[in-house]
């Protein structure tokens, strides 16, 4: 007999799923059995998966760890080892600025339905104002205007955002800077015993509403975590770009 969570699956036999896409889903437990799997593409938060009886998440983690050492120091509980992680996302957003500048018009440009390069940062403003702002220093200030959100209501336009904002890149660049020295001035003072400590998330209705319980540092993990993987998804889609201006 079928258990609970397989009576609850839905199954699809003998289908033609070629070409789907399935954005924002959760597939947590799917199994995919006697599949024609080619040229196919998996992009998200994975754990334990299994690929004909193999479970290939440590060798893909051990991939991205060999290709981007910075992963390591971002999971590290060193005080020392999270500065340097800081200083080496910043080093690369800079530089992928650099890159957008000299095509000017391509931070505005999008493929595949994703975010565009000032969307990309724009969401970033947000990130450091909700788990950093928020979740590590305790502040009940509105978030900047120019931030973009989660699109979960009541939260995609509330405590000080303005969707209907459509800043320039220098403007863009400017808040990040100022909000990269902010982080790097509190890790410069922070200790292992402060970040261990539980995250001073205020008492109110605001995002991100389920980091309560969790530490400073946890909170720390998402802002740096946030800030390499849309840094890696925006020169993704700048080298679609390119390639495709190229043809």
């Amino acid at each position: 007999m079928l258990g609970p969570s397989m009576r609850s699956m839905t199954r699809y036999v003998g289908e033609d799923l070629h070409g789907a896409e399935f954005r924002e889903c959760d597939l947590t437990g799917a199994r995919l059995i006697g599949v024609v799997m080619q040229d196919a593409v998996i992009d998200g938060l994975i754990t334990n998966l299994v690929v004909n009886g193999v479970e290939v998440t440590g060798y893909v983690e051990a991939e991205l760890d060999r290709r981007h050492p910075v992963r390591v120091l971002i999971r590290s509980e060193d005080p020392a080892d999270l500065r340097e992680a800081s200083r080496q996302l910043n080093a690369g957003w800079a530089a992928t600025v650099e890159r957008v500048r000299r095509t000017p018009g391509i931070e505005r440009r999008s493929v595949n339905d994703e975010w565009s390069a000032v969307q990309t940062m724009r969401h970033l403003v947000f990130v450091h104002d909700s788990w950093f702002r928020r979740c590590c220093l305790g502040s009940t200030e509105p978030f900047t205007p120019m931030g973009i959100g989660t699109t979960v209501e009541p939260y995609r336009g509330a405590h000080g955002l303005d969707l209907s904002l459509d800043p320039t890149l220098d403007e863009i660049v400017s808040v990040r800077e100022a909000q990269a020295a902010e982080l790097e001035a509190w890790l410069d003072e922070v200790t292992a015993v402060q970040l261990a400590a539980r995250a001073p998330v205020p008492d109110d209705d605001v995002w991100p509403p389920y980091a309560r319980g969790r530490s400073v540092r946890q909170s720390l993990g998402t802002v740096l975590n946030e800030t390499f993987e849309h840094r890696g998804f925006c020169v993704r889609d700048l080298d679609l770009i390119e390639a495709q201006d190229a043809e």
